[in-house]
């Protein structure tokens, strides 16, 4: 087991990233948060005593070692730019971010980092039947997925050069607070909380939510206790029925209130089922998830509420 005083997070501003810098200083683990300069969600990250913010922009990630005085034991690197929408084909920019990845390996190696947590997606495996494990086929179908899985594989031989284990995680669908509000459990959320009637599909699909706290307790423990050379997917590793995540929501905020299912069709090569194998992260880490979607509904349902 490794032993973490001090950790390095990139992307701390997002429903992941706040929730790793939560529980990792919960934890007693001093937290340097790199922040772009300017960013507008940089309130996002969690104050506390034992969290510091460094201004420092993806493009001068190497840079940043001249502000950083002490040795970390550990670096989360979860920034990405461009992930969602046209952004996600953005080839230019997506491969950019591989560039990213690769200059977050080198701060990491001169503050003496023993292990590189790096946040991949389940994009990287693109269409496929069954519950994603570490070996199943990868054949990402969009820039974004490329990016990722290129970013991971890259990473992890450059933390060998270096002679720092590496781990990848595989990211499936994450909810919580200061999630993307353009999400669908986010802007479902948002509806309801406005008196508006949200618009689904059939909701037939069978997806697999992993509450945001959660998977910050994941990436902690893959830190502490992952296999080096790992690629573990992230995710509850049980499905619902999209149609009833959706009445959880709606419950969670009003049962009363109306939810219109069928309103839209399916687009273009829906993927149906969506499910993380967890087995082999339970059995390195003792990962087990502990918030059900219903008790994650509402705790998220309450954050937006106070916003």
């Amino acid at each position: 087991m490794r032993t973490l005083h001090r950790a390095i997070v990139t992307g701390a501003t997002g429903a992941v990233g706040t929730a790793l810098v939560r529980v990792l200083a919960e934890r007693d683990i001093a937290v340097t948060v790199l922040c772009r300069p300017g960013s507008v969600r940089r309130e996002n990250i969690p104050q506390h005593p034992r969290v510091r913010v460094c201004f420092a922009d993806l493009t001068r990630l190497r840079e940043a070692a001249a502000e950083l005085d002490e040795s970390c034991d550990a670096f989360f690197h979860l920034a990405w730019t461009g992930t969602a929408g046209a952004a996600r084909n953005d080839m230019f920019q997506q491969n950019k971010n591989v560039e990213y990845a690769l200059e977050a390996v080198e701060l990491a190696a001169s503050l003496g980092c023993k292990i590189f947590v790096g946040a991949g997606s389940q994009a990287e495996y693109g269409r496929v039947e069954g519950k994603l494990c570490a070996d199943t086929p990868v054949f990402p179908e969009n820039g974004y997925g490329i990016a990722k899985l290129c970013a991971g594989q890259m990473t992890r031989i450059a933390c060998a050069q270096k002679g720092i284990q590496h781990v990848w995680a595989r990211i499936l669908s994450v909810y919580g607070p200061y999630d993307n509000p353009n999400s669908m459990v986010m802007s479902g959320i948002s509806a309801l909380l406005r008196g508006e009637c949200p618009r689904y599909t059939p909701g037939e699909q069978e997806w697999d939510y992993l509450y945001s706290e959660d998977a910050a307790q994941a990436l902690l423990l893959m830190a502490e206790k992952g296999k080096s050379g790992m690629v573990y997917p992230l995710g509850s590793g049980q499905t619902q029925r999209l149609k009833n995540y959706i009445a959880a929501i709606r419950d969670a905020v009003n049962p009363a209130l109306p939810v219109a299912l069928g309103a839209l069709p399916y687009p273009e090569n829906q993927v149906m089922y969506l499910c993380a194998d967890i087995s082999s992260l339970t059995q390195d880490v003792g990962f087990r998830p502990r918030v059900s979607f219903e008790e994650g509904i509402q705790k998220t349902v309450d954050w937006a509420k106070g916003r």
